[in-house]
């Protein structure tokens, strides 16, 4: 829902400021169109759908998992592909993985978005209809920046979609933004008032082998971006996740979880092992074996670490696997595609 161009048709109306506001409170808390608000007054609801479009959104197709996991493709109105996630884990907690940009200018190898073409970076209102799709779902109460695209280079509307997402239920302390290390936007979210979470997608620990999987190294180097993290950490007081996807036979050796554990300050990071899901890509994902002897060296080396739990493999919940492979859009008079898959308990996002 865009906000702003609701605003300017109420106020073309002759409408209260208040009613912009009244018919957000509705979207947050779920509702499923203008016709469910029933405090806003029927003319009004009934030449809404006229003024302002419900969601800036069109979904596309969506595929349910049976551990819960939702992953929907949308496209903008200009037709490009937005893709994001609802994990549900067992012990009660919802979680919204978001985009910030439809396709990525960063061409990390082993990621399905990074093998797409670049489209543009996504608007507030469009993060924000992501969200909103999820929460007429039901109760949401975590998110990440983890989707499609770099938010560090979006930052302005993922901040602004930020700052209404408590209005869903996720408050700033369960929200996190995840970074290949664009540090000018790592230095602008230390300095931000909401207390947001900051996640470093790192991947490897010597800058030869991180140059290689994430060509943006080169401009960012391994030192640099670790140092960045640390001033957030000295601002914030909040440690930094680091996302470590297991490439088996690339970075799941034993000297490289030494290098690692040297590299990373106990107190500032805590270090999270991705399972890889796998996408077209040349890469296979570590064993289990090799995961847990991984992070069982990290842990002796004194830095936490744990596996995350593999969720929506089978319905390709990896960024950018549902807009690599989705078929074109349906006709204006087709509802979108729902898929019921079954998996197996623990697939991977």
């Amino acid at each position: 829902m865009d906000l702003d161009s609701l605003g300017r048709a109420l106020r073309e109306r002759g409408e209260r400021d208040y009613r912009s506001r009244q018919i957000w409170r509705w979207a947050a808390q779920g509702a499923h169109g203008f016709e469910a608000m029933t405090d806003v007054p029927a003319r009004l609801r009934s030449s809404l759908p006229a003024l302002v479009p419900f969601s800036t959104l069109e979904l596309v197709h969506e595929a349910h998992a049976r551990d819960g996991t939702v992953k929907a493709l949308f496209q903008t109105a200009d037709g490009r592909p937005v893709e994001a996630v609802l994990m549900v884990y067992r012990d009660g907690r919802r979680s919204l993985c978001l985009s910030s940009q439809s396709g990525c200018p960063l061409t990390c190898t082993f990621c399905a978005t990074g093998q797409m073409r670049f489209a543009r970076n996504l608007s507030a209102w469009e993060i924000l209809d992501q969200a909103l799709h999820f929460r007429r779902l039901g109760r949401v109460d975590h998110a990440v920046f983890m989707g499609m695209g770099e938010p560090m280079m979006n930052l302005d509307a993922v901040l602004r979609a930020c700052s209404l997402l408590p209005d869903l239920g996720v408050t700033h302390r369960r929200t996190a933004i995840s970074t290949v290390g664009w540090i000018p936007g790592v230095d602008r979210l230390a300095a931000e008032p909401m207390p947001l979470r900051l996640a470093l997608s790192l991947h490897a620990a010597d800058d030869a082998l991180r140059t290689e999987l994430m060509p943006v190294n080169q401009r960012y180097p391994l030192r640099d971006v670790v140092a960045a993290c640390e001033a957030f950490y000295a601002r914030k007081r909040r440690k930094v996740f680091v996302e470590y996807v297991m490439l088996a036979g690339v970075n799941d050796a034993h000297p490289q979880a030494a290098a690692l554990a040297a590299l990373l300050d106990p107190r500032v990071f805590k270090v999270n092992l991705i399972p890889y899901n796998p996408t077209d890509s040349s890469y296979r994902g570590s064993s289990t074996k090799a995961i847990a002897a991984f992070r069982d060296e990290l842990e002796r080396r004194g830095l936490a670490a744990t596996v995350r739990l593999t969720r929506g493999r089978d319905i390709e919940a990896a960024c950018g696997q549902l807009a690599a492979r989705a078929d074109p859009p349906p006709r204006a008079d087709q509802p979108p595609r729902q898929e019921k898959v079954t998996v197996e308990p623990g697939a991977n996002v």
